[in-house]
């Protein structure tokens, strides 16, 4: 149960976090799921994927 507040908090953040704290977000949190990191995803601007694609390496 933990684990799923955690991601909350995350999800939370996310959301009200501007486009480079999406990225930063994103790009270092550990431990997430695939489902976890596809959730954030809903809450990112499509326009900007390339932006995040090129912080992903």
């Amino acid at each position: 149960m933990e684990g799923n507040q955690n991601f909350q908090h995350i999800l939370e953040r996310f959301q009200q976090a501007d486009l480079q704290q999406k990225i930063e977000i994103y790009t270092t949190v550990q431990g997430l799921s695939v489902e976890q990191f596809k959730e954030l995803l809903r809450y990112f601007p499509i326009k900007h994927l390339g932006e995040l694609e090129k912080a992903m390496g």
